[in-house]
C-alpha cells in the first residue's frame, strides 16, 4: 500500500508540476511576447521601411509563437486530465473498493487542468487576434503611403 501511495504522490506532482506549470509558462510566454509586440507597434516608423516585405517581416516576428500556445494549451490541459483520470483508476483499482468520494475528488482534480488549458488558450487566441489586426493596419498605413508617391 505504501508503494501504491508513493506512486500517485509523485503522478500528483507530475500533473500539477509538470502540466499546470507548463500551462503557466505559456500564459507567461504569451502576456510577455503580447506586450513587446504592441510596444514595438508603437514604435515602428514606416518611412523606415523601402519594401513591404521587410516591414511585414518584422512586424510578424513571433506571432506565431501566441498562435501555437493558443492552438495547444488545450491538449496540454487534456493530457493533465487524462494522467489524472489514469491516476484516478488506479488508485480506484489498488484499493478494491469503490469509494465515490474518491473518484469525484479525482475528477475534479483531473478536469482542472483542462481547464487551465482553456483558461491560457483562450488569452492567448484573443491576444493573437488583436496582433494581427495591429499588423493588418500598419501594412495597409505602409501601402496607402506608397501608393500616393
Amino acid at each position: 500500500m505504501n508503494a501504491t501511495n508513493n506512486f500517485m504522490a509523485y503522478a500528483e506532482n507530475i500533473l500539477d508540476y509538470g502540466v499546470m506549470g507548463t500551462l503557466v509558462l505559456m500564459s507567461i510566454v504569451t502576456l510577455w511576447l503580447f506586450i513587446e509586440r504592441m510596444m514595438f507597434y508603437k514604435s515602428v516608423r514606416i518611412d523606415d521601411y523601402k519594401y513591404r516585405d521587410n516591414l511585414e517581416l518584422d512586424l510578424t516576428n513571433n506571432i506565431n509563437v501566441i498562435s501555437a500556445i493558443g492552438a495547444n494549451a488545450p491538449y496540454i490541459g487534456l493530457l493533465g486530465t487524462v494522467v489524472g483520470i489514469m491516476i484516478t483508476f488506479y488508485s480506484l483499482g489498488d484499493l478494491g473498493a469503490v469509494d465515490a468520494k474518491k473518484i469525484m475528488v479525482g475528477l475534479a482534480l483531473a478536469l482542472k487542468a483542462t481547464a487551465m488549458g482553456l483558461i491560457v488558450a483562450i488569452p492567448a487566441i484573443v491576444a493573437y487576434t488583436i496582433v494581427l489586426r495591429k499588423v493588418e493596419r500598419i501594412l495597409t498605413k505602409f501601402d496607402v503611403a506608397h501608393e500616393e508617391v
